[in-house]
């Protein structure tokens, strides 16, 4: 699966991984994640983040 960088802070969303304390559970592509999701590190919106 794809891993998408953060542009401001650069942490690196691993759908392997998802964000457990944000509520994605592991496996899950950074596409299927809700609108509302942001950076666990600094709160940016999903538009920030690039793809690797």
């Amino acid at each position: 699966m794809t891993k998408y960088r953060c542009t401001i802070c650069n942490y690196i969303y691993d759908p392997a991984k998802g964000d457990i304390d944000g509520g994605v559970k592991p496996g899950t592509p950074f596409d299927d994640l809700p609108d509302s999701w942001v950076c666990p590190v600094c709160g940016a919106t999903k538009d920030m983040f690039v793809k690797l």
